[in-house]
């Protein structure tokens, strides 16, 4: 029997729980964050609708338990956070303060797609961005507040709500808008949200769309049985002074998530997406006792399973496509689960890369990764048959809200491409996971023995514990869960406040910002809100709160604040010389000159910004204000690359006078040179006799505040994964002036 290649999209829709259980902020709000709100007019409804226009398409969407709450919550008018709060008050009543606040963050928002597309709004930005924070205090009128209050909270409704007859005249209208619209906009607001748990529950009703769920609160289910479990991708982990080991807490966020789901979806769940794809043995038992019948985790752990290596061609495709794209059986005391693992790359792709391709090359380029697997599936098949003997499913998951405001009008054009070719495909079919699994059962075994402990990250817990910051909170957290143990009369039914405080604070996300690696501008607020759960459980049992919960849990001497940061994310920065922060707030960094002091390259170049995504790297250096390249900038910028442990020809730096020193006396691979004068470049690659030979590059560079560059992977013809070294000179015709950094090369890794 011949099959078409199966593929599985899997939308993982989350948010933590951002209501305070303490007190309303300086603005009367409860909710200290706007995201649930702003995510709901923007990414939930949009994502299911988009299907309906597509009844071939069939895919698996993810709602956690913490997400649908706070949806409730503002559906039905209960909910406030600061940005609503402020919306909602005549601006003629507002103070400095609080105009303040608006000015900081009412352009909480990307740039490209959201702001710039507005006249009235992208006016409003420009003043913030060339006039600054004071003068917009300083000289902008009751109406230019009120603009921005309404803009901020109109740019967030999905390009697809655009034909509503009151978005569509708010739009027109562009300007002086009234407090009177902006009541209206929460109205509609509302409207929407409250329509996403009954879309999505009639779409499943329907069979084009399956709805899983996830633990609770979004925990880290292998660390709240035992934070042990770190070290098992990690033997020589930090753990955190007192060992978490509260297995009893697992099950309970499976039968609370189990439960809100068949209140909400009149069915019991099949699919359970374990927060951040983490997943260890021992917590099979509870997720197969629930009654959950399958489960989905990332490539990393199946690698680490196997002792397995997921080798990848030029292209980036796997070269052993039958050990991921199947499910497996995992056995428990309980009965049986499936496990499918996501293909991490091309989840990454629509995640992070695709949103800076036009959405038509974007979808062409998808369908070619996944008709590249079924032809090589077809090739290491037994038969000589062309097509598929074998069922095999591709599963693409990922989150299904943040990276929509990267893409054209939220990402609508590209699924209209994506989806329109893929129902035409004949050997390509789209399905949820519980359509493929009831069909085809798995037939291969993971044992207990086998099965890695790890997330989607690196098959590691180390973005969630390990990191000192990390540890001190989870060391206030098993204090709190001791607390709360001594307390036995404390039983969710008349002490409930306890109990979901307790949850509140066992979610995933305030491990995440906290320490290394990730980063935001909303991280002091992340802080406060995992210990305000912590004090409000102690309030709960009538405990004096620990003093040391009135403090931040990151230490500020800790903060990062040292010469060099790595990269947090991918960026897809727009290059154009300007440097927009936005677009390289995830990039790594690195402080010029901080070593010796040297005033001249702290004053010319004092930082450079670094990072990349799957279709490019990136660079940004910048620039002392005003400087000109060839007077006060040396005219020639120079990028070498090494690359260790990989055989083939290098070449000494092509550059008179260069310091016989490491690293500027290795031999390199790749060269790019660049004239910033004429703004003109050139690509070489070294060959026998240490010599270097022109190359094509559709290299891109920009020069306005800042020098950046954008270098397609494919013109070094790297493979993925691989670690790369890079460094970058300064010249002045052909004769070396100083390497930047001045002694160490900046390492990379091809994605």
């Amino acid at each position: 029997m011949a099959h078409p290649l199966y593929v599985a999209f899997i939308w993982h829709q989350h948010q933590p729980l951002y209501k305070s259980r303490l007190s309303k902020d300086n603005f009367g709000a409860d909710y200290r964050l706007p995201w649930v709100r702003l995510h709901g007019i923007k990414d939930y409804l949009d994502l299911i609708l988009m299907l309906k226009k597509y009844p071939a398409i069939h895919q698996t969407v993810n709602l956690v338990p913490s997400l649908i709450m706070q949806l409730e919550d503002y559906a039905q008018g209960n909910a406030l956070d600061p940005y609503l709060a402020l919306t909602l008050t005549p601006v003629s009543m507002l103070i400095r303060e609080q105009k303040g606040y608006i000015v900081d963050n009412f352009f909480d928002a990307n740039h490209h797609h959201m702001i710039r597309p507005h006249v009235r709004y992208e006016e409003l930005f420009q003043h913030k961005h060339i006039k600054g924070k004071e003068w917009c205090l300083d000289n902008w009128t009751d109406q230019d507040f009120s603009d921005l209050l309404a803009w901020h909270n109109l740019a967030w409704f999905d390009p697809l709500f655009w034909d509503d007859t009151d978005i569509a005249g708010w739009l027109e209208k562009g300007r002086n808008f009234t407090l009177s619209d902006r009541q209206r906009m929460y109205t509609k607001q509302k409207e929407i949200i409250a329509r996403i748990i009954p879309e999505h529950k009639k779409m499943q009703d329907e069979g084009q769309l399956e709805v899983t769920t996830t633990p609770y609160t979004h925990p880290i289910l292998p660390l709240l049985h035992d934070t042990n479990a770190g070290k098992v991708a990690l033997p020589h982990m930090d753990l955190p002074t007192s060992r978490f080991q509260w297995e009893e807490d697992v099950p309970r966020h499976l039968g609370k998530a189990w439960n809100m789901y068949q209140e909400r979806f009149g069915r019991s769940p099949r699919g359970l997406w374990p927060s951040e794809q983490s997943i260890s043995p021992q917590i099979l038992p509870y997720i197969a006792k629930q009654g959950f019948k399958w489960i989905c985790s990332d490539e990393a752990v199946l690698g680490w399973s196997f002792n397995h290596f997921f080798h990848r061609d030029e292209t980036g495709n796997i070269c052993e496509p039958e050990v991921l794209y199947r499910p497996y059986r995992l056995d428990t005391e309980h009965g049986d689960l499936s496990i499918i693992f996501r293909d991490h790359r091309l989840s990454d792709l629509i995640g992070f890369t695709y949103g800076a391709m036009k959405p038509q090359e974007a979808a062409r380029d998808l369908i070619f990764h996944l008709q590249a697997i079924a032809r090589t599936l077809a090739q290491r098949q037994p038969s000589d048959n062309t097509t598929l003997d074998e069922p095999w499913l591709v599963t693409i998951a990922l989150d299904g809200e943040n990276c929509w405001e990267f893409y054209e009008q939220d990402g609508r054009p590209f699924f209209d491409e994506l989806y329109s070719n893929l129902s035409q495909a004949q050997d390509i079919q789209l399905v949820t996971v519980s359509e493929f699994t009831n069909q085809f059962p798995p037939t291969k075994t993971i044992s207990n023995t086998q099965l890695h402990s790890g997330s989607w990250i690196d098959g590691n817990f180390s973005t969630w514990i390990g990191d000192r910051t990390k540890n001190r909170a989870w060391d206030y957290l098993t204090a709190a869960r001791q607390t709360l143990a001594k307390h036995p009369e404390a039983t969710e039914e008349n002490n409930s406040a306890a109990w979901e405080a307790l949850y509140a604070a066992q979610g995933s996300d305030w491990f995440w910002w906290f320490g290394e690696p990730h980063h935001s501008s909303h991280n002091d607020m992340f802080d406060q809100l995992f210990r305000e759960h912590l004090i409000a459980l102690y309030q709960a049992l009538n405990e004096p709160v620990p003093k040391y919960l009135y403090r931040p849990v990151t230490n500020p001497h800790q903060s990062p604040t040292g010469e060099q940061l790595n990269p947090c994310s991918y960026i897809s920065p727009l290059v154009d010389g300007r440097g927009d922060e936005q677009d390289w707030e995830k990039a790594g960094k690195i402080k010029i000159g901080g070593s010796r002091g040297t005033m001249h390259r702290a004053s010319i170049i004092p930082m450079i910004h670094y990072g990349w995504d799957h279709l490019n790297f990136y660079f940004r250096f910048d620039l002392k204000s005003g400087a000109v390249a060839g007077q006060d900038l040396p005219p020639e910028l120079h990028l070498l690359w090494y690359y260790p442990n990989r055989f083939g020809d290098n070449s000494p730096i092509p550059l008179a006078h260069v310091p016989n020193q490491d690293p500027l006396n290795y031999n390199y691979r790749h060269h790019l040179g660049v004239n910033l004068v004429t703004k003109t470049y050139w690509l070489q690659e070294a060959v026998a006799n240490f010599s270097w030979q022109s190359r094509y590059t559709g290299t891109k560079i920009a020069l306005d505040r800042c020098i950046e560059i954008a270098v397609p992977w494919q013109d070094l013809h790297l493979d993925p994964d691989m670690e790369i070294n890079l460094i970058a000179i300064l010249a002045d015709q052909g004769k070396f002036k100083e390497a930047l950094p001045e002694n160490h090369l900046i390492r990379l890794q091809v994605p």
